[in-house]
C-alpha cells in the first residue's frame, strides 16, 4: 500500500493513526513536529501526509508551504486540529491541503480520505 507520514506532538495520535494505518496495509513514518516533518521530507517521499495544524516551533501551515514547495507531482496533505474554526480551516484551503479533518475525528474517517485522494495512484503504481 501507500507510505504516510503522520505528523503530530500528541503522541496518543501518532500511534492511533499508525495502529490504524497499518493494519489497513500502509507502511508509516513518524514526525513529532513541523521541523522533523521537514527533515523527514528531505529523505523520503510519501504518498501521503496526515498532519496536525497546532504543533510547537513549525506549525502544520509552514510543514505545508514546505510540502507545496517540492518538486514533482503534488503529495496529498490531510491536516488535523482540534481548532476547526473557519478562519482556521481557510489559511489550510489557501495554503493548498487537499482535505481538513476536525479533532476529534474517526479512524476510518482518515482511512477513506486516503483512499480516496490515494485511488488512482495506488493503482498506477501497483501499491
Amino acid at each position: 500500500m501507500a507510505q504516510i507520514l503522520v505528523v503530530d506532538d500528541d503522541p496518543g495520535i501518532r500511534q492511533l493513526l499508525t495502529d490504524v494505518l497499518e493494519i489497513d496495509g500502509h507502511e508509516v513514518r513518524v514526525a513529532a513536529d513541523g521541523v522533523a516533518a521537514v527533515r523527514a521530507l528531505e529523505i523520503l517521499r510519501p504518498h501521503c501526509i496526515v498532519l496536525d495544524v497546532m504543533m510547537p516551533g513549525l506549525d502544520g501551515y509552514g510543514v505545508l508551504r514546505s510540502v507545496r514547495k517540492l518538486d514533482g507531482d503534488p503529495i496529498p496533505v490531510i491536516m488535523l486540529t482540534a481548532a476547526a474554526e473557519p478562519d482556521t480551516a481557510m489559511r489550510a484551503w489557501a495554503d493548498g491541503v487537499d482535505y481538513f479533518l476536525a479533532k476529534p475525528f474517526e479512524a476510518d474517517e482518515v482511512l477513506d480520505l486516503i483512499a480516496g485522494l490515494l485511488g488512482d495512484r495506488l493503482l498506477v503504481e501497483g501499491l
